[in-house]
């Protein structure tokens, strides 16, 4: 659980004691490769920070053709906002790449956490800001930018995902098929 005293007391700002502290607010768990966290039509409890390993955040079309959202690697959160703090069914799932260890985050962790160190208010906003802009990005990258621009933008955002899961995936994540993307991957390297 390294990770994340790392991540609380980092990101956050928090003093080592508030740290502590929050433990009890969190449970540990331990995922094959290929455990479903999170299934559609399941209503989501949790925020998982990812220990070790990796996870993916995905959902099916109509055709059962999958579409990832998010990839979320070591230090990284991932959930389904939506069924988390509107009670609502999911329309995601979220599926461990790879064995992970992770932290199950209840949906007043951060509340409670706000309310234990109130200076910790700015960054938990911050850290929401940020989610939200990267959601916008990714939408309008999605909508506007090509497939090489969204190939470079996930290498930055994710440095060592490529290695770690099969291309159909990274594909999917861009909104391109496996064959553009070994198209695209070519041009850059003839570059």
């Amino acid at each position: 659980m390294n990770n994340i005293y790392h991540y609380l007391s980092e990101v956050l700002d928090l003093p080592l004691d508030i740290v502590e502290k929050c433990k009890i607010n969190f449970s540990v768990q331990v995922a094959k490769k290929g455990t479903f966290l999170l299934q559609a039509g399941e209503v989501c409890n949790y925020t998982f920070f990812v220990e070790k390993g990796l996870l993916r955040m995905y959902s099916l079309d109509q055709h059962g053709k999958e579409h990832v959202i998010q990839f979320a690697p070591e230090n990284w959160m991932i959930s389904d906002r939506s069924s988390l703090f509107f009670n609502e069914n999911s329309h995601f799932y979220i599926e461990a790449v790879e064995d992970t260890e992770y932290l199950m985050l209840g949906n007043n962790f951060f509340t409670e956490l706000s309310v234990q160190f109130p200076d910790s208010v700015y960054k938990i906003d911050l850290l929401l800001q940020k989610h939200i802009k990267n959601l916008q990005d990714r939408v309008r990258a999605l909508l506007s930018d090509t497939a090489e621009e969204r190939y470079l933008a996930f290498i930055k955002m994710y440095p060592d995902i490529l290695q770690r899961v099969p291309q159909w995936m990274v594909a999917s994540y861009l909104g391109i098929t496996p064959e553009s993307l070994s198209r695209v991957r070519k041009n850059l390297v003839s570059k």
